[in-house]
């Protein structure tokens, strides 16, 4: 180990000062014993490998797959290094297990380099931390890296110069300047040790203190939603939704939201900027414009600009719709929209419900029937108003809004009927007044299939 830590060590060196690199250090390396792990950033090109030549060429994590990498796969693969990979998730706890393992070998093992972002940036911010450099609980040493040059030849991100480009490049300049600066060791507080979150971020703190530069709660899987949203036609910068922090929140999973990318992207294609407006909303939904469609376009439109971004789309179909899209609300809307309770929806019962819920008595609904009615048989079955419903959750907030108002009537209806009979016909607030008859079941809510139960309920039932 020795032998190849030496020997590619001074390689390294060799080869960045080949390519023009001037290097100058800051600070003082930390050992095996006082800094198990050594944490670098902002992590912005592969030139960054400097820092392990100048660190004592220590274990380093990397994707799975560098290792493939002609050459350089082959150095990589000597340092033993911990792969991983960005794909999988036991992947990656097998990687912090890995790397709680060696750091706390008391010295069996070499020193490993984490660049704990993850990903590469353009260096004006740090974003989040991942976790598994600070969960083994031990001193980390913080490494900071700065490119002070006039033309930034060095920078390697989603955007930009390819790999091959950035290297001719950097050999086309005379010389490349580099900044490494060690900063002293971080010795975890009790507090820090029981939340590696905590000590992840007072570490990225300090860094981005030294640094002069912010730091934002943007991560690598932000990135991954800016590629998809590109591929998508949308503008790239849809996709950073600060996806780590809003999933912690909401309990979000990856493909989930990637699927609901999907969906924005078909409804904001017509859009300038990558946002949805009442209009696409309106017409995403197939549904008119109208109050109850505004107040819950508003409940999405969370800074209230007049637009949905993906952010705003992605909480709200988590905060909104996905809670009240559940198997037994889905059940009672179907039990609602089924006025003659045979099993199965006409168009004229669907028309008579969203009518009522949008407050829109000339609604043409024959579209949205289509799209929902997968058979084409001109009825819709359970399963198909269920597979609809658990794939538009959009939906959800406009059915059980008017489940919430047939409870409330119902819990009217039910007060007068314990009330005295003097009482019976006091409205209480905006409350309708209603007869002494039995209560309206839930289903039995349009007016033109409901007349011949008139003659025992007042005429402001059906409102």
């Amino acid at each position: 180990r020795r032998m190849i830590q030496t020997s590619l060590s001074c390689l390294t060196r060799t080869l960045f000062f080949i390519m023009g690199f001037q290097v100058e250090v800051k600070g003082k390396v930390a050992s095996l014993l006082e800094a198990p792990i050594i944490v670098a950033a902002p992590h912005s090109s592969f030139f960054d490998a400097i820092v392990s030549a100048l660190t004592g060429m220590p274990s380093i994590v990397s994707r799975a797959e560098n290792l493939s990498t002609p050459v350089f796969g082959t150095i990589l693969s000597s340092l033993q290094p911990v792969a991983v990979s960005r794909q999988d998730p036991d992947s990656r706890k097998n990687t912090v297990a890995e790397i709680t393992n060696r750091a706390l070998s008391g010295g069996k093992w070499p020193q490993i380099l984490i660049f704990p972002e993850g990903t590469c940036t353009n260096r004006s911010c740090l974003i989040t931390f991942k976790q598994g450099a600070f969960i083994p609980r031990v001193p980390v040493q913080p490494v900071l890296l700065r490119y002070p040059n006039k033309l930034d030849t060095v920078t390697w991100t989603w955007q930009g110069y390819s790999l091959k480009e950035l290297f001719v490049m950097t050999m086309c300049q005379l010389f490349t300047r580099v900044e490494v600066e060690f900063l002293p060791v971080h010795v975890p507080t009790e507090e820090e040790k029981k939340d590696p979150i905590l000590f992840a971020n007072r570490v990225r703190q300090t860094m981005a203190t030294a640094l002069n530069v912010p730091v934002t709660d943007h991560t690598f899987e932000d990135c991954r939603l800016m590629i998809s949203a590109g591929q998508l036609t949308l503008p790239m910068e849809a996709g950073l939704v600060e996806f780590t922090k809003i999933s912690k929140k909401l309990n979000l999973k990856w493909n989930h939201v990637r699927e609901q990318l999907d969906t924005f992207a078909a409804i904001a294609s017509a859009s300038k900027g990558g946002r949805i407006g009442i209009e696409e909303f309106s017409e995403y939904l197939k549904l008119p414009i109208s109050d109850v469609l505004r107040e819950l376009f508003h409940l999405f439109d969370r800074n209230g600009d007049g637009t949905i971004d993906f952010r705003e789309y992605v909480i709200g179909l988590s905060i909104l719709c996905n809670p009240a899209n559940t198997e037994e609300t889905i059940q009672m809307a179907f039990k609602l929209f089924d006025l003659d309770e045979d099993g199965t929806i006409t168009e004229n019962e669907f028309a008579c419900i969203i009518q009522s819920a949008l407050g829109v008595p000339e609604l043409d609904v024959s579209n949205l029937f289509k799209e929902i009615d997968a058979d084409e048989t001109g009825k819709l079955s359970y399963d198909e108003f269920k597979d609809f419903a658990l794939k538009h959750p959009e939906y959800a907030k406009l059915f059980t809004t008017y489940l919430d108002l047939q409870r409330y009537q119902l819990g009217m209806l039910e007060e007068d009927d314990i009330q005295p009979p003097e009482a019976k016909y006091t409205p209480v607030g905006n409350a309708v007044p209603v007869s002494e008859t039995r209560p309206v079941a839930r289903n039995k809510v349009c007016p033109a299939d409901n007349e011949e139960d008139n003659s025992g309920t007042s005429d402001k039932k059906d409102d």
